[in-house]
């Protein structure tokens, strides 16, 4: 299976390419990103790209792939619904409309998040412009495309968020995560977990188009 992953560098990217690398049924992963992860494998292939409003320059390198894995989002903190959007909707679409032209044959995955709106109606603008971004790309001609909603996850094995306020989250939460997980398992995931889940479901599909934090859990185990 030959995957293409955006978001490589954010927490949850950083998980997703540590177990596409280290899955024996993933032969190739090609990483698209403003700057480079800082790993090396005979797997790993590494694309700088500026302006992911438009990926034409690079069409020609996003052709022949089973899966693509978009992990990169952004904190709305702070953020104007017209900024918000332009990550959340216009970069993601923009990487998924050529995609779904190039490959026909691909299974296209994006992490959104708990309490997506999918009505694309509701009061709280980033449920509201991650819904329209969710029922923009199930419309896409893909051979299949799923929604990931994970709630709280907790990073392993290095795996750090970009922003400060989710970093002092993660330090703080550290020693309580792992207890709560045991009681909460269908509402604290970790960046293993939701990584094993995509990669299973590239593989095999799943029932739903839309995964909340308990249907990821369950994909591991059926």
């Amino acid at each position: 299976m030959k995957i293409i992953l955006f978001g490589a560098t954010g927490m949850v990217g950083q998980g997703v390419l540590r177990e596409c690398l280290l899955d024996p049924r993933v032969n190739g992963v090609l990483v698209v990103g403003r700057s480079p992860t800082g790993q090396r494998h005979p797997k790993l292939k590494e694309i700088e790209h500026q302006d992911f409003t438009d990926f034409s320059a690079i069409a020609a390198e996003l052709t022949g792939y089973d899966a693509c894995f978009f992990c990169l989002g952004i904190s709305v903190a702070g953020l104007s619904e017209e900024q918000y959007r332009r990550v959340t909707y216009d970069y993601t679409l923009a990487a998924a409309e050529l995609l779904a032209k190039r490959n026909s044959g691909m299974t296209f995955i994006y992490v959104s998040g708990a309490g997506t709106d999918s009505t694309g109606k509701g009061r709280s603008m980033w449920a509201r412009v991650k819904g329209e971004t969710e029922n923009a790309l199930l419309k896409l001609p893909f051979k299949g495309a799923y929604m990931f909603r994970p709630g709280i996850i907790e990073p392993l094995y290095g795996a750090r968020s970009k922003t400060p306020a989710y970093r002092t989250f993660y330090i703080l939460s550290k020693p309580l995560l792992p207890v709560l997980r045991l009681f909460f398992p269908n509402r604290i995931l970790t960046t293993e977990q939701v990584a094993r889940a995509m990669l299973k479901v590239a593989r095999l599909g799943a029932s739903k188009k839309l995964l909340e934090a308990k249907d990821i859990n369950a994909a591991l185990r059926d």
